[in-house]
């Protein structure tokens, strides 16, 4: 009988479940938008778009016709969230991070889709984006408007925005939105480092050619500064040392840089820590590592190295023979004002040889011995 009736007086019927809404069109131009339940309607001249609450996003042809035409229905039954140029919105949907809206941007979203929360961020002046915030949309995987960078312990980041250097980042992780500007982290180490000048070659003041090593520490105090006062702040350390040291070593000779090479000229240190300064680097030790010879200039350091060598070798056997011969005559006196000591002087003499012997033969008795009429014979 229901049919019938609805046959008779040309309508239709349509049931919506709870996720479910359908929009209603009558002779082309928008009626209402249909709850879950049954509902009749004509059967000519209407058209209906029905919608499912599993896919909370209002997405229709019809957006920016329903906007501006029926206020009253997106009230009741839709939320938009709009954005201005230098703003986003982020959609929370029962607490949960949703979506990310861009600048100048809307979204449509059904009301009875869930329980909706916006929170709005203004990015005119700053694109980071805060670390509870980053980590939250991480979790939602909403990364796609993000960009991160990760600076490790011992470094500091410097971040440019559009080429423009805006501040220094210590270490840690960042994040910042996606919204048409170029987002660029220089890293720099802060840790205390060492810097080789190798094979400089220096004339010395008696115009020998040799090649010297230089060893410097340091490290970064004012990043921002070394990064922007010279284009390679290490190469400018590089240079200085080169500079300063090639021009203080070729004024002193040979021997005095052999003499002291581990050390080097203080206001030559000073002048290159002063100019670092400026830079916000900070210099430490500065050494002299190495001096290198050409072969023949060693060849004659050595052979000067061995006649000094055998000079101070003879100069000590001549000492010794001295005080040798200084001791016999000592002895000698001593034997001759004492007879007894001479005797066994003797005797320790006869003692030696008779341990050199297979026979000894003695005449005369202890007097002959005693004066020097020992024959020796070996058997």
């Amino acid at each position: 009988m229901t049919r019938i009736v609805d046959f008779l007086l040309q309508k239709q019927r349509l049931t919506l479940t709870e996720t479910q809404r359908a929009l209603v069109l009558r002779k082309g131009r928008f009626d209402t938008i249909l709850g879950p339940g049954e509902h009749r309607m004509p059967r000519r001249d209407v058209q209906v778009t029905l919608f499912d609450l599993n896919t909370p996003r209002f997405e229709s042809v019809y957006e920016d016709a329903l906007l501006r035409e029926r206020p009253d229905l997106v009230e009741t039954h839709l939320t938009v969230v709009e954005t201005g140029a230098d703003e986003i919105a982020i959609l929370y949907r029962d607490g949960r991070a949703f979506a990310v809206i861009t600048q100048d941007t809307r979204r449509v979203v059904w009301t009875d889709a869930a329980r909706w929360m916006v929170e709005r961020l203004d990015v005119a002046g700053d694109h980071a984006v805060p670390p509870v915030l980053a980590r939250r949309l991480m979790r939602s995987g909403l990364v796609a408007q993000m960009t991160s960078a990760e600076i490790a312990e011992g470094r500091v980041g410097i971040l440019s925005v559009d080429g423009v250097q805006t501040r220094v980042l210590p270490a840690g992780t960042y994040w910042f939105w996606n919204l048409g500007r170029k987002h660029l982290i220089r890293l720099v180490d802060t840790r205390w480092q060492t810097k080789e000048v190798t094979g400089q070659e220096i004339l010395t003041a008696d115009r020998v050619s040799l090649r010297v090593n230089l060893s410097a520490t340091y490290r970064v105090t004012d990043p921002l500064r070394a990064v922007t006062a010279v284009a390679d702040f290490a190469e400018a350390l590089h240079r200085a040392l080169q500079l300063a040291f090639r021009k203080t070593l070729g004024a002193l000779t040979l021997d005095r840089l052999l003499a002291d090479k581990v050390s080097v000229d203080v206001a030559a240190a000073q002048a290159v820590r002063a100019e670092m300064a400026g830079i916000g680097i900070e210099v430490g030790e500065i050494a002299l590592k190495d001096v290198i010879l050409p072969g023949e200039m060693r060849a004659i350091l050595n052979q000067v190295v061995e006649a000094q060598k055998e000079a101070e070798a003879n100069v000590i056997r001549r000492r010794e023979e001295t005080n040798a011969t200084r001791s016999l005559l000592n002895t000698a006196k001593v034997m001759a004002d004492n007879p007894v000591m001479l005797r066994l002087k003797e005797l320790e003499a006869l003692e030696t040889i008779a341990g050199k012997v297979d026979q000894l033969t003695v005449h005369n008795g202890t007097e002959g011995l005693m004066s020097d009429l020992v024959r020796l014979r070996q058997g």
